[in-house]
């Protein structure tokens, strides 16, 4: 069924506040990113909820929305809903103070994504230039390859002035006269008065090739600010047009040369030295140990931090050898379990999101695999971790070494073409073959498929332990399920929870216990104790599927108070004790434990149900039978 696009855009618009609360909107590869007025108006559970949507990520005046591979239809409809200009300033409720580490982090988002897509299709290229010279397909002295060549190496060699654009727009100062300001470091009559020596005010200034550079712009650009709004506050207004650029420019660029330029080329060779030492003391294990954290990383969005790393070192050493080759590890990972997961699942719209996600990982977009696959289970995401520690044991064994700043993929091998050694491509290949196979087939292993799962409270469902699986029962067609629970019978409309109570997970009864143990309510195979041990799903001889789920938002409790008596895979006959728990406990800490009895496959049967009262376990509560047969409650 094709998706409504325009139904996404106004429902996503609406759980972020509405127009009014949206100063900016942008979007990357699979992400809407929305800069806020006030986030206490977003309703993350809603957008979270909202279909078409696989995750929200993002604190302060920042919210991203994962949309996944249609991201750009979405964006386009939200265009048409509004402007976003909000009332011009984003700013933070007075109910919560932004934290230092989360301002810090979107400055950094703000400055360096926007480069990627001129770094990266400039890198390429580049790389690409290498490939064909290797191969033997162009020469390097050929007029289309010099000229490429110096196409490609502009992005780098102007980052200074592609620093300054985004960060004068980060900052909102006038953007002309920060290019013009940074501009003045890479002129080729600067280059050549602090070629020859040169002092201002009795200091000389540090001989310094700014081009490629990065962090001498932010602190320019940074000094620039202040400078700027103090001037514009006093400057006349008549003359403000030109009297405030004239003094940044004279008091701003001779500031830099003295002192700013100096240090921030300084802080670049200390971070690059400092990633250098840690790959030197840990060596080859710090790509894989980077590689199995990344995913954790990227759902928090601290992975961006690695950006500025990244980008100064490709700059100041031309390579980079720990965060892009994890990234490859971790990249074809993604797509591995995606498609292990489309192989095992039964359910077609898992499959059909595993297998589109599985394709975009691949290509190096993670996000639809990550947050429409991976992170909802468990044991996929295990494989994905499997699959990355082992990916990046060997390509961090290879030393291999990257030579642009982007996601690593298929299309964007180029990426580790190497001109003075060939074998670092082909190392690429190995980690990206590891990590495809590794992946794949720790998936397959480890993930298990149901239509359903366990459900909290809240209407969440609960994938701790990965989602249950699906199997036929082919074997008898009907039968009675026996209360697990000594207590009240209730109906299952009567349930404080609309999860149960709508019978979005099947139809079945309740029961309110009177003591603290769980018996099997048929002959059995238990299929799943979760990890929560809170809920034991199992496929019974008669053909039916249940789930029983002991109280509500137990989930939370993560195991405490329950002692599971039996294991996956054990099969349990009729009223065998299958788990304890401490009901006292959890009335203490406030828990209900009604104990939803679900019949997970109820659509195929027809249903007759006890009435509500006293019952003892072993006591019939369901009697069932297939819709075309009767069966009656004995």
């Amino acid at each position: 069924m094709a998706k409504n696009y325009a139904d996404i855009a106004k429902a996503v618009l609406k759980h972020v506040g509405g127009e009014t609360n949206v100063t900016h909107l942008e979007h990357c590869s699979t992400r809407l990113r929305f800069s806020i007025v006030d986030p206490e108006k977003i309703d993350k559970d809603a957008l979270k909820a909202t279909s078409g949507v696989m995750g929200v990520v993002g604190s302060g005046s920042q919210c991203q929305v994962v949309i996944g591979n249609d991201v750009i239809e979405v964006y386009d409809e939200l265009i048409r809903l509004g402007t976003f200009q909000g009332d011009g300033k984003t700013q933070v409720s007075s109910g919560e103070k932004k934290k230092p580490g989360a301002t810090i982090l979107d400055f950094i988002v703000g400055i360096f994504q926007p480069l990627v897509p001129a770094i990266a299709g400039a890198g390429i290229l580049k790389a690409l230039l290498s490939l064909l010279t290797l191969t033997g397909v162009m020469a390097a002295d050929s007029p289309w390859y010099r000229v490429l060549f110096q196409a490609a190496d502009s992005a780098l060699y102007f980052l200074p002035i592609l620093v300054a654009v985004t960060m004068a727009t980060k900052l909102n100062i006038n953007r002309l006269v920060a290019v013009a300001a940074a501009g003045a470091l890479i002129l080729p009559g600067m280059n050549a008065l602090m070629a020859e020596g040169i002092s201002l005010w009795g200091i000389e200034v540090t001989n310094i090739s700014y081009s490629y550079q990065v962090f001498p712009t932010i602190l320019s650009v940074g000094f620039l600010y202040f400078v700027e709004k103090y001037v514009t506050k006093f400057s006349p207004k008549p003359i403000r047009v030109f009297f405030v650029p004239l003094i940044c420019f004279a008091v701003v660029i001779p500031v830099t040369l003295l002192i700013l330029g100096p240090v921030g080329y300084t802080v670049g060779q200390w971070l690059t030295a400092v990633i250098l030492f840690l790959y030197g003391r840990l060596g080859w294990i710090a790509v894989a140990l980077l590689a199995a954290i990344l995913p954790f990383m990227i759902a928090t969005g601290m992975h961006k931090a690695f950006v500025p790393y990244a980008v100064s070192s490709i700059t100041e050493m031309g390579s980079e050898l720990l965060y892009m080759p994890a990234s490859l590890a971790h990249n074809i990972s993604e797509s591995g379990a995606c498609f292990a997961v489309a192989l095992r699942s039964k359910d077609p719209d898992t499959r059909s999101t595993a297998v589109s996600a599985g394709i975009s990982a691949l290509f190096g977009i993670t996000e639809p695999a990550l947050y429409g696959v991976t992170l909802q289970n468990k044991r996929a995401l295990s494989g994905v971790v499997i699959g990355s520690f082992v990916s990046g044991l060997a390509v961090g064994l290879a030393g291999l070494k990257a030579f642009v700043a982007m996601g690593p993929g298929l299309a964007g091998m180029a990426m580790f073409v190497d001109p003075e050694n060939s074998r670092n491509i082909l190392w690429s290949f190995v980690g990206f073959g590891v990590a495809l196979f590794v992946s794949f087939l720790a998936t397959l292993v480890l993930y298990r498929d149901s239509r359903l799962t366990a459900a909290t409270s809240d209407g969440q469902r609960d994938d701790a332990s990965g989602e249950l699986p699906q199997k036929e029962h082919p074997a008898k067609s009907g039968g009675s399920i026996l209360s697990p629970l000594k207590g009240k019978l209730i109906p299952l409309e009567d349930v404080s929870d609309e999860v149960f109570s709508a019978g979005i997970l099947g139809g079945g009864m309740a029961v309110i216990p009177e003591k603290g143990e769980l018996y099997a309510p048929a002959d059995a195979t238990i299929e799943t104790v979760f990890d929560s041990k809170h809920a034991i799903s199992m496929a019974c001889e008669n053909g039916a599927e249940l789930l029983v789920h002991v109280g509500l938002d137990t989930v939370k409790l993560e195991g405490k108070h329950f002692e599971p008596q039996v294991k996956n895979g054990d099969k349990v006959k009729a009223g065998q004790l299958i788990m304890k728990f401490d009901l006292e406990a959890l009335k203490n800490e406030g828990y209900d434990t009604v104990t939803p009895v679900i019949l997970t496959n109820s659509d195929d049967f027809k249903i007759d149900k006890a009435p509500e009262g006293m019952v003892q376990h072993g006591d019939t509560i369901i009697g069932f039978a297939r819709k075309e047969e009767d069966h009656e409650l004995s």
